[in-house]
């Protein structure tokens, strides 16, 4: 992937959508360090390829919770694609059912759990968990995402309250002010008849599912239970510290995201690629490891495989995709697959586990 082609979708979302909806999408909180860090947190990394070796098939497929996929890129959980587009998630969803990729979906989605499982009839379909700070509606969505078949569960940690992204408090901005992101409450059984009454307008329907979105008594405790009591597996989002991921392991989760949410919670987070290997040391090699975070090219995704990731997610390069639907966000997916694909053949490796962790360096 060329950063032109990054470019083109970026510089079409700034054009089309409104300030407020663009600086949603591509702002961090703070000062935005940790934004301008993240992508460039894979530029203190080079590659040394291997040469003479006959690469005329390539095969950029990995094995990931007992699913096969088309190369380690899911598409991360961002809430509000309608935002960007009308047809929001199912856009999303559909070009990564279409590309061989797994789609996390937001709990703050334009369209249900139970709509987006629909067209994912090909690929991996995930829920994403923002805990709501009413229990009974969060085990609610947990027990729609097990009827709908969803392949698992991602529980964010990392938001038990919004960062402060200075450029959303300069737009006076929510994305949920426009209705977008309230399709899963809406639709909820527990959270309709708990707080749901007939003379609701959205505004009122706004500010009831806003005072619950967020979780800040949510604990490991609590997570522990879900993992017990759920048939999904359980990934865990947001976590940066080794001793916090080793004990999501031993809690029982299937997984960890390292992640700092795309630079939009805690300023000056650190970036998930400088903890990336000493997480992996902490946790061992049996347990899966995903990273997100500044991820724009094939060779982000072959060095974060090397230092120790199962996997990686991306987020603003699909969404700015969106801009241009379906079609846009599989032309964003299609390029990153070829970019794996070429830089493969370049380091002399047939698949992503015929590379060695001795053919990339830290500056």
């Amino acid at each position: 992937m060329t950063l032109k082609q990054i470019e083109k979708w970026k510089i079409a979302a700034e054009q089309q959508l409104s300030p407020n909806a663009f600086g949603y999408l591509s702002g961090g909180s703070g000062s935005e360090v940790s934004l301008k860090y993240n992508t460039e947190q894979f530029n203190r990394y080079r590659l040394i390829p291997r040469l003479l070796r006959d690469v005329t098939k390539i095969d950029t497929s990995v094995e990931l919770f007992q699913s096969t996929i088309k190369a380690p890129i899911l598409l991360a959980p961002i809430g509000f694609h309608t935002i960007v587009h009308e047809s929001g998630e199912l856009a999303s969803a559909r070009a990564a059912n279409a590309s061989g990729l797994p789609f996390v979906q937001s709990t703050v989605s334009s369209f249900s759990i139970e709509e987006v499982c629909d067209v994912m009839t090909e690929s991996d379909h995930y829920f994403q968990l923002y805990w709501p700070s009413d229990d009974d509606v969060a085990y609610s969505f947990v027990r729609r995402a097990e009827a709908a078949g969803v392949k698992g569960l991602v529980i964010t940690v990392d938001t038990p309250v919004l960062g402060r992204r200075e450029i959303d408090l300069a737009h006076d901005y929510f994305p949920m002010d426009e209705g977008a992101g309230m399709r899963n409450f809406l639709t909820d059984p527990v959270f309709k008849e708990k707080y749901v009454t007939s003379e609701d307008d959205q505004t009122t329907l706004k500010q009831k599912i806003q005072a619950i979105l967020f979780n800040q008594s949510l604990t490991f405790d609590k997570v522990a239970r879900l993992i017990n009591e759920t048939s999904l597996p359980v990934m865990i989002k947001g976590i940066l510290d080794p001793s916090d991921a080793d004990y999501c392991k031993s809690i029982g989760a299937a997984g960890v995201i390292i992640s700092n949410h795309g630079a939009r919670q805690l300023d000056s987070a650190i970036e998930p690629l400088e903890v990336l290997a000493e997480i992996r040391e902490k946790v061992g090699n049996d347990f899966p490891l995903l990273i997100d975070g500044g991820v724009r090219r094939g060779t982000d995704v072959i060095k974060a495989y090397l230092l120790g990731a199962d996997s990686v997610l991306i987020g603003r390069p699909y969404i700015y995709g969106l801009t241009g639907g379906e079609a846009g966000v599989k032309d964003v997916l299609a390029e990153f697959i070829t970019d794996v694909e070429v830089n493969l053949k370049l380091l002399g490796a047939n698949t992503l586990a015929d590379l060695s962790k001795t053919q990339v360096r830290r500056l």
